[in-house]
């Protein structure tokens, strides 16, 4: 089994940063890839930003040039640097981790991110 502990969320305003971070335990060698998905009040669950193995990354195209995913694979760590954060970055952020085959291995417990306008 994998588990996931994220930290790193609070309050900020408009235009601050934050960094979000997840570290892995258990069963990491089964993890290919690692990312983030965010879910606001009323809306569905959203993919933020992914990275593989191999240290490809993916972004969810209203988080492009603003978010940086990257990947300490030595410490089973993934982190998100998120600048020029918005209104509308506003909601809990999940960490998650999966297999080769999209399967999805373990969620994290979720921290809240509030921007302020």
């Amino acid at each position: 089994q994998v588990q996931l502990v994220e930290s790193g969320g609070g309050l900020v305003q408009a235009g601050g940063s934050l960094r979000l971070y997840c570290a892995a335990s258990g069963d990491t060698f089964s993890i290919n890839a690692m990312g983030w998905y965010r879910q606001a009040p009323g809306k569905q669950r959203e993919l933020v930003a992914s990275i593989n193995n191999g240290g490809s990354t993916n972004y969810a195209d209203s988080v492009k040039g603003r978010f940086t995913i990257s990947r300490d694979n030595a410490k089973n760590t993934v982190y998100l640097q998120m600048n020029s954060l918005k209104p509308e970055d506003t909601a809990v952020y999940y960490c998650s981790a999966w297999t080769p085959w999209g399967t999805v291995l373990a969620w994290g417990q979720g921290t809240q991110v509030t921007v302020s306008s």
